[in-house]
């Protein structure tokens, strides 16, 4: 709206006409009226009227036309900032109008009495307050909007800026009022005016803390005592008063002094006890307070108060409880129960009901308002006596950050639950595909190429391997998959792919590819970015189908750390970072789906054609890779993906080059191997390999069988063992085995990753072998294994 106003006052002059039309105006009515004066008749008059003013339009619009050329001699007037003053008191919080250097245009009432009529840049605050307002400023004016916490003066409040006006060159600012500290409000009022409605109606009031000392009273607390404020205040309430359940008797006032009514109204809603409101009430007639002048005096608490009778009807509520309730004061609710949800009444009632009959009790129930049910909020029901018609008391507690950090803890509980079950069946089934890879290569040694059951072999293999890659993609959901981290450059990854984009994309999606300079490099797996690069393309495709196409956009640029800190993000740290960006003008992504994209499972596509696996194996590339992926969509323009790997620090250290991968006939060897493998099938395919490349194998089904072979041996070159197994694993039987034989050499295999692996086997000198492995990768891990002990 505010836009609106301010391109009004910012709109081009009319052109031409704009003098003229006035005097014209009023010539013609002259000339009317000097006619009916000389004819007599109105009727002419009214004909000579009407035909100038048609004139004046026709001119008036031929004038439009020509406007543009005479636009430019007509001076600009001065935009009319008091106008958008006005328009900014519409906004409750402080907010104020600025020019981009930040320079005040105008300001609401709200602001002028918070800051009186000092610009947005210098409000008064800790001396980090101006660096976060100038950094706001700049981050508004180029992105378009800005906004965070700013330590202001009188504590943190969040500062929102955006760029506005017809021109798009003026900010607009605005800072939230600061939530109120509860327990200082009421030590205030009980000190002040609202502390002496109480007494002039009988009541002491006090405010205490959690440990039960008074922090403030008022004058009829204080002068019951018979001392100065100065001393009520600070003392515990065991040394003023005896308590006993809801009376309590002041003890300066003797044995023989009438108990007094005690109502605690506690400034944590969530407890029945602690800091809070204390109300002394005699419970003699003549110092009775009236309870009208006592709903009077807790519509001025800043606590949701509510008042019910015996019959559960409210009798009163104050201003907080009708906010927080959504409760509009033309539409008053009868019940308590009318508030909330249809499925909470019943709660709600029965509650009211029992505090009201029954002995005087207080509980939290989590209950949803029909003013936002999406989020649950906390309504605290005691009962109440000795109040007049007042029979329970009702007190609401917005508890929606409660329920989401609950909701937060509860998807990464699930997530892990979820991480930990993928990682173990992708475990068992790399087993599997060991052995089937296993034998599919020894079938082939004794086939060759046009034979009969080649192809139908080769097709098994092809399968298994599809097979292994969907494990990969279930280590990768779980962060456990072996990655070949190198040190490379993201335009060179994004080269790799593109063409493979190109096909999968189609006809009807554009790439457009666009690196920026001085790129930071980054340390990874570039087969697994690739993944990342396909998936994220892959949905962003389907995403565009829809529409018949559209546009996919695949960005690298370097991030300087001051360029972080300049974004507040609460997750991503201060450094370099390389940023990978994939962009598409698809549908976008809801807001309230846009939470759930990387979760394992979840897809919105139809079924059959996705599997939910897409995000969440990205999302595990990025985070195992050491980065991070932030996912921003609207509905009908689009969604980009940001992926921030860290900038790697290229060291170049003096090292053998690698060697050359070697061919089938440099894989044959000789020596002894002892085989530990608790999988038959895994230890058969694993037996029958190593024979055939030369080697004598001694096999062993678990850790104590390997150490009594080890230990019946004459000798033994290599060790291969898996890593987990029953009785004894295979770290635990390589240390025994390394207390007898500190240099023999050692090789893992397992289903797991090896990066997990390392974490927790802390033996050095080990080499690893991921499963599934073909006979061929495991005769060069048992040759480069040899091959380093004999380099040594």
């Amino acid at each position: 709206m505010l836009d609106r106003q301010l391109a009004l006052l910012e709109a081009e002059p009319p052109s031409g006409l704009r003098w003229l039309v006035p005097a014209l105006v009023a010539a013609a009515a002259a000339s009317g009226a000097l006619l009916f004066a000389s004819v007599g008749e109105p009727v002419f008059a009214g004909l000579f009227l009407a035909g100038v003013v048609a004139m004046l339009v026709a001119a008036f619009v031929l004038d439009k036309r020509n406007g543009k050329a005479e636009a430019a001699a007509i001076p600009v007037p001065v935009p009319d900032y008091a106008l958008a003053s006005a328009a900014l008191n519409l906004a409750r919080d402080p907010a104020a109008l600025t020019d981009a250097e930040g320079r005040l245009l105008g300001t609401n009432s709200a602001y002028r009495g918070r800051f009186g009529d000092s610009p947005p840049k210098t409000l008064p605050g800790s001396a980090k307050a101006k660096e976060i307002l100038e950094q706001l400023g700049a981050q508004a004016w180029r992105d378009g909007k800005a906004g965070s916490e700013v330590p202001l003066k009188g504590g943190r409040s969040p500062v929102a800026v955006e760029r506005v006006g017809s021109g798009n060159d003026l900010l607009m600012w605005r800072i939230a009022r600061k939530q109120p500290d509860l327990l200082a409000t009421l030590v205030k009022r009980i000190s002040g005016v609202e502390g002496e409605l109480f007494a002039h109606s009988g009541v002491l009031a006090s405010a205490v803390d959690d440990d039960g000392r008074v922090l403030a009273a008022n004058s009829a607390f204080v002068e019951r005592l018979g001392g100065s404020r100065a001393e009520v205040v600070g003392r515990h309430l065991g040394e003023i008063a005896e308590l006993r359940e809801n009376a309590i008797r002041l003890l300066v006032e003797g044995e023989s002094a009438p108990p007094m009514r005690l109502v605690h109204v506690p400034v944590d809603t969530g407890k029945a006890e602690g800091a809070g409101l204390m109300l002394l009430i005699d419970t003699v007639e003549p110092s009775q307070p009236d309870s009208s002048n006592m709903l009077a005096l807790l519509d001025l608490l800043p606590l949701g108060l509510a008042l019910v009778d015996r019959d559960g009807r409210f009798l009163t509520m104050n201003k907080a409880f009708k906010v927080a309730g959504g409760i509009s004061d033309g539409h008053p609710p009868v019940y308590p129960g009318d508030l909330v949800t249809k499925e909470d009444k019943g709660i709600v009632a029965d509650a009211v009901r029992r505090n009201a009959r029954g002995p005087a009790m207080s509980g939290d129930l989590p209950i949803r308002l029909n003013a936002q049910p999406a989020e649950p909020v906390a309504l605290t029901v005691a009962g109440l006596r000795g109040l007049g018609d007042a029979a329970v008391l009702l007190l609401l507690k917005d508890n929606s950050e409660e329920a989401k950090l609950k909701r937060q803890v509860a998807q990464a509980t699930k997530m892990q639950a979820v991480g930990q079950l993928a990682g173990g069946v992708a475990h068992d089934f790399n087993n599997i595909l060991t052995a089937i890879i296993g034998h599919c290569d020894l079938m082939l040694m004794r086939h060759s190429p046009g034979d009969s059951d080649y192809d139908d072999i080769q097709q098994i293999k092809s399968n298994s391997n599809r097979a292994a890659g969907l494990t990969r993609q279930l280590l990768a959901f779980s962060r456990q998959q072996t990655l070949r981290p190198q040190t490379l450059q993201l335009p060179d990854v994004v080269s790799e792919v593109s063409h493979l984009l190109k096909r999968l994309l189609g006809e009807t999606v554009q790439l457009v590819v666009k690196h920026g300079r001085d790129l930071f490099p980054v340390r990874a797996d570039p087969g697994q970015l690739e993944q990342v690069i396909v998936n994220l393309a892959v949905n962003a495709r389907d995403a565009m189908a829809a529409g018949g196409g559209g546009t996919l956009t695949i960005q690298t640029y370097s991030v300087k750390a001051n360029q972080v800190a300049e974004l507040g993000s609460d997750i991503l740290p201060t450094a370099d970072y390389a940023a990978l960006s994939i962009a598409d003008t698809g549908t976008g992504i809801p807001a309230n789906v846009l939470g759930k994209v990387f979760e394992p499972f979840f897809t919105t596509k139809e079924v059959g054609k996705g599997t939910g696996l897409g995000l969440s194996t990205v999302y595990g590339i990025v985070k195992q890779s050491g980065g991070y992926i932030f996912a921003d969509s609207k509905v009908g323009e689009g969604t980009r993906f940001t992926i921030y790997l860290p900038a790697h620090q290229v060291e170049v250290k003096a090292g053998r080059s690698r060697a050359a991968k070697p061919q089938e006939n440099e894989l044959w060897g000789t020596g002894t191997v002892l085989l530990v493998e608790d999988e038959p099938m895994v230890r058969t395919v694993a037996e029958r390999a190593l024979a055939r490349h030369g080697y004598k194998v001694l096999t062993a089904n678990n850790g104590e069988e390997a150490l009594e072979a080890l230990a019946r041996a004459e000798k033994v070159d290599l060790l291969i063992s898996d890593v987990v197994m029953p009785l004894m694993d295979g770290p635990t039987m390589v240390r025994e085995a390394r207390k007898e034989y500190p240099g023999l050499p050692i090789l893992f295999m397992s289903g797991y990753a090896e990066e997990q692996l390392r974490k927790s086997i802390d033996i050095d000198n080990v080499a690893f072998l991921p499963k599934p492995f073909s006979v061929q990768e495991l005769a060069e891990a048992v040759r480069a294994a040899l091959a380093d002990e004999a380099d040594k």
